[in-house]
């Protein structure tokens, strides 16, 4: 979590075993300059407290959500039947083929209640993705993007596998 001021992405996981994708996704959101919170709250146990969550993340800052769950996989999908602003779902491993069926329940949602979806396990791309969506309208967000991409492209060139291209 972030302490440079109230959270933009709201990061939710199902359950406690899932909390290293969360904690890999706020550590990339700390690296952008970008405040988080991270929550455990469980879909199918919690709900209610599911709903205030989402009820109240706008007045607290949160612009998009990052949904974190394995197994049965519903978290994403219900977090963005309660707001409109973006969910990214991470399916997580585990599960029928080692994380193919929460990745079939986070991707086939139901007309009119869109969840973006990443590779199964990858909180860093959800965070990415959700850095990608604030700068939208934050072109100092953009600028550091912009600049990680660049770094990275450095950091391959210049690996000795690389030597004389």
């Amino acid at each position: 979590m972030s302490d440079s001021g109230p959270a933009r992405v709201g990061i939710v996981v199902g359950s406690r075993s899932d909390i290293a994708a969360a904690e890999k996704a706020s550590a990339i959101l700390d690296e952008l300059g970008v405040p988080s919170e991270v929550r455990v709250i469980s879909a199918h146990r919690a709900p209610d407290l599911l709903a205030r969550f989402a009820a109240t993340a706008e007045e607290r800052g949160i612009q998009v959500f990052i949904a974190v769950a394995g197994l049965a996989a519903h978290l994403p999908g219900v977090l963005a039947s309660q707001t409109t602003a973006p969910v990214i779902g991470v399916p997580m491993p585990g599960g029928v083929a080692d994380g193919l069926d929460a990745l079939l329940a986070v991707v086939q949602m139901p007309k009119g209640v869109p969840v973006a979806t990443v590779g199964v396990g990858n909180g860093e791309n959800a965070a990415l993705l959700a850095a990608e969506m604030l700068a939208l309208s934050d072109p100092g967000l953009r600028a550091r993007l912009i600049d990680r991409r660049a770094a990275q492209a450095k950091a391959i060139a210049e690996d000795p596998a690389n030597e004389g291209l």
